[in-house]
């Protein structure tokens, strides 16, 4: 008898969880809260004007003198940065940063970074591949790329709407932005949501995971950028 009450009584929970329940999982399906939570799980896509924004055309010298394109980068997620050698305030944390970056994703060939000097008449090739030695920068698809400075300083400012320019007052001459780009791999930008479901669009890179947040307060975000290229590495 025991059992038989048992078997009575797990039927008629599941026939109130089915009267209660299912009616309102059917309603959110169709509301699409569902699907938004499925596409709060995904990265964002960077637009402008109701268009994905893309890494436009670039072509620069990397530290071993070898010429690299935006082309180079096609089939790899990688992160971007605007920096230069001499920088004496943030240049030093993000390249941390970044060197723990590749050392987390080392085993992917499908990763890399892009370093764009914005002092390329002090940064030549010679000088860059000194800064990687001397910074352990050692993967093979992390290159510090130099050249022509209006096209670099158009890529920052045009192509990754980041702040590049030279500014006597500033320390160490150039004032330029302390946030990393993540790019998938067809080249669009790509970022996780804000709690209100907006992209992101950049990650801070000045903060170490270690630091968890800055004498100003503002929290690190290397660990969640971790996170998310673990995202676009997957994808197809």
């Amino acid at each position: 008898m025991h059992k038989k009450y048992t078997y009575v009584w797990v039927s008629f929970v599941i026939l109130i969880f089915g009267i209660i329940f299912i009616p309102k999982i059917v309603d959110r399906v169709r509301s699409g809260e569902i699907v938004d939570n499925d596409r709060m799980s995904k990265l964002a896509f960077i637009e402008v004007n109701g268009q994905k924004r893309k890494v436009p055309s670039f072509s620069f010298i990397n530290q071993d003198s070898l010429l690299i394109t935006d082309k180079d980068y096609l089939g790899k997620v990688y992160v971007a940065e605007f920096f230069f050698t001499t920088c004496p305030t943030i240049c030093p944390v993000m390249t941390k940063n970044l060197v723990e970056l590749q050392n987390t994703f080392k085993d992917f060939e499908d990763f890399g970074i892009a370093s764009f000097t914005i002092n390329p008449r002090y940064d030549v090739p010679q000088v860059l591949k000194e800064y990687a030695e001397k910074n352990n920068i050692t993967d093979i698809d992390w290159h510090l790329l130099t050249g022509d400075r209006d096209a670099i300083y158009n890529l920052a400012q045009n192509g990754f709407y980041l702040i590049a320019t030279e500014d006597k007052e500033a320390p160490g001459g150039f004032e330029h932005s302390g946030m990393f780009a993540l790019i998938d791999k067809n080249g669009f930008f790509r970022s996780r949501r804000d709690a209100a479901n907006n992209p992101i669009i950049y990650y801070r890179g000045t903060v170490t995971e270690e630091q968890r947040e800055n004498n100003e307060g503002e929290e690190e975000q290397i660990s969640m950028l971790k996170e998310d290229i673990k995202k676009l590495l997957k994808e197809e």
